[in-house]
């Protein structure tokens, strides 16, 4: 039954019965909340036994001696550094070890330029106006940091290979107030995306009109497949990057939040060898040291990538059937020819997309029965979604019981909201 074209008197008869059922979903008195891609009871206890891997003295004495209880090595224990090269498919040597926050070395990164510059060039403080690109629908915590700072955010389309290439190459390569750009190019938030091959290879060729220009590459999901055998495959960036001399131009980011539990994990930055020695720089002046206990007690429990992929293979069993229960309800809206919706492979979230003029109304209908959802605008700069079509779904926090009523919920909002739309 598609709503596009049923006669306005079906329709109101129609959404006669939706009120029915939308009031007795408001006397449920539910209280459920999809509103951030948080891992779900089921992962953090499978990460129970990192309280305890660490014993004895030993067990915290990194192999080249040093005392992962007391004060040194800034950028992190050898063990942990070539534990997150193998992971990314990098080395030791271009790998810096940050706190427990990916987000806070973004932050860093662009406080950084913003105060000292960029290995040597003017700080963008006194650059005038400074820009950067974000690829939209996009992660609404890295332009919550650009635009702390005054930087003008440009909006860049994404498709199922990635940001628009050609506004990308049109405004890096020839207007030097572009100063980065906002990447998560393994299933991307929320798309779930994951960048092309040819998509890479172009980040890797670019070349700037401005000398300090970065591309911020959170790669925060690299591990996150709902199937490891269909699953997602990224190229990588720093090789697309040698291939053109351009080694500098990349941050990439990396964080085992969503691996163990949020807080509690570690993250990194990967880059080349030169940035990393002018990072290191600038951070000696704020601090002595991370958490190289919490640096051991991960190299301890995992041992390898090996051991992190088995890890994740259980996160995987836990996490296909939740972002199936969301595909299963949503097709009610696709028959009733009001929404369309992203299938990732991997990550945390779906992009829902209603009518024009509905995720808004969708959004506050949920939330008065009960369901907290992402705020409808929260993936565009500025928090304006110029169409008011996106919903960023994050299935993985409720329990499938819980998700399920989620759905339900959701459904009939979003059928409401688009038949109050037809109907005006």
């Amino acid at each position: 039954m598609n709503y596009l074209t049923m006669p306005k008197e079906s329709l109101k008869e129609l959404q006669t019965s939706l009120k029915v059922q939308y009031k007795a979903l408001q006397d449920a008195h539910l209280s459920l909340n999809m509103s951030r891609g948080k891992p779900g009871d089921e992962q953090l206890a499978l990460v129970m036994g990192m309280l305890t891997c660490l014993k004895t003295r030993e067990d915290l004495i990194s192999e080249d001696g040093t005392d992962c209880r007391n004060y040194g090595l800034i950028d992190g224990i050898i063990e942990a550094r070539r534990l997150i090269a193998d992971l990314t498919g990098t080395k030791p040597e271009n790998v810096f070890i940050g706190g427990n926050a990916s987000l806070n070395l973004m932050y860093n990164m662009v406080s950084n330029a913003w105060i000292y510059g960029v290995n040597g060039a003017t700080p963008w403080s006194k650059q005038g106006k400074i820009r950067f690109l974000c690829p939209v629908p996009g992660y609404d915590r890295h332009f919550r940091i650009t635009e702390s700072f005054g930087i003008e955010m440009i909006s860049i389309p994404m498709s199922p290979t990635g940001p628009d290439m050609d506004l990308v190459e049109e405004y890096v390569n020839h207007d030097p107030s572009v100063k980065g750009i906002w990447c998560v190019p393994k299933y991307s938030n929320p798309d779930g995306y994951t960048y092309s091959d040819e998509t890479v290879r172009r980040f890797g060729a670019l070349h700037p009109a401005a000398e300090d220009f970065r591309i911020f590459w959170d790669n925060a999901y690299l591990i996150h497949h709902l199937d490891f055998e269909d699953k997602d495959e990224l190229l990588n960036i720093h090789d697309a990057l040698k291939e053109n001399g351009n080694e500098d131009l990349v941050y990439e980011f990396v964080s085992t939040s969503k691996i163990v539990m949020p807080g509690a994990g570690i993250c990194a930055l990967i880059t080349s060898e030169h940035n990393r020695a002018e990072i290191l720089k600038l951070m000696n002046a704020q601090m002595i040291c991370f958490d190289k206990v919490n640096q051991m007690r991960h190299v301890k429990f995992f041992g390898s990538v090996s051991g992190i992929e088995a890890h994740m293979r259980k996160h995987a069993e836990i996490l296909k059937p939740r972002f199936e229960i969301c595909f299963e309800a949503f097709k009610e809206l696709g028959e009733a020819g009001i929404a369309t919706w992203t299938q990732p492979k991997g990550g945390y979230f779906i992009s829902l997309y209603t009518p024009e003029g509905c995720a808004r109304r969708t959004v506050q209908l949920c939330k008065e029965a009960g369901v907290q959802l992402t705020g409808a605008g929260a993936a565009f700069p500025y928090g304006r979604d110029p169409k008011d079509s996106h919903i960023r779904i994050a299935p993985t926090y409720p329990s499938s019981e819980d998700l399920k009523k989620a759905c339900d919920v959701l459904i009939v909002c979003a059928k409401l909201a688009a038949i109050e739309k037809l109907l005006a």
